[in-house]
């Protein structure tokens, strides 16, 4: 790959600039100062630095985020911060997309990685991944068998839709934890509003048997290995 377009890709300036950096002399390839921003580097063996820094590369990046209340699955937002704006520069600067999105106020795991066939895999419907949620209310769900009937809702757009029955884990006084593999707009939320009990708090805690590491605090992360990736399809 070409130095230039390696620097680019993980947000180091565009083309011009990385060219501009190297003509300063401040660029390295192996503790070799370069001349030539267009030369072919590997990233998996040549140690680059940038203004004196090495620069931290990691192929097929995966990454386990236990999303904090406040930040907005997105890239960029006007007003929010973001789940990129938590994320440590070594990983920030990697092109990273979102395994689905949380709301708001929903704190829990979150998936992100370079690997867009691995994101595809989790959100799509035809892969049938059970996503894993504590749903806390007011009071008891004493109706909560209710969910196991046809319970029709509207999505983003307005639009009705029959729910797909979740899987009813336990429901303890005003805590329930249920699977679901659909991941429509407030799905949750809505499945319970419907039943009179409006979600107070809701975590997810797993997706597939890829459960959220309990010594994670909110907004940190850490990368996962290809055995916790093969989790989320078990």
């Amino acid at each position: 790959m070409r130095l230039d377009k390696w620097l680019s890709n993980l947000k180091y300036g565009s083309r011009k600039q990385i060219e501009q950096a190297v003509k300063a002399g401040r660029v390295t390839v192996n503790q070799q100062t370069v001349s030539h921003a267009s030369m072919p580097i590997d990233p998996h063996r040549d140690v680059v630095t940038f203004d004196g820094e090495k620069i931290r590369f990691y192929p097929n990046l995966t990454l386990m985020m236990h999303k904090r209340a406040g930040v907005v699955c997105a890239h960029h937002d006007a007003q929010f911060n973001t789940i990129f704006d938590d994320l440590p520069e070594q990983y920030a600067r990697h092109d990273l997309h979102m395994a689905g999105r949380l709301d708001r106020d929903v704190t829990g795991l979150m998936i992100l990685s370079v690997d867009g066939t691995l994101i595809h895999k989790i959100i799509s419907p035809r892969k049938d991944v059970y996503k894993t949620y504590l749903v806390e209310t007011a009071e008891p769900v004493s109706n909560i068998t209710r969910l196991h009937a046809p319970l029709v809702l509207k999505d983003g757009r307005g639009k009705p839709y029959t729910i797909k029955p979740p899987k009813i884990i336990s429901s303890t006084g005003t805590t329930t934890i249920i699977k679901i593999s659909e991941g429509k707009h407030h799905q949750v939320k809505k499945m319970f509003a419907a039943l009179g009990h409006p979600v107070q708090k809701l975590t997810r805690t797993a997706i597939g048997a890829l459960t959220l590491d309990e010594t994670l605090s909110e907004g940190d992360v850490k990368r996962l290995t290809d055995a916790e990736i093969a989790q989320i399809f078990t």
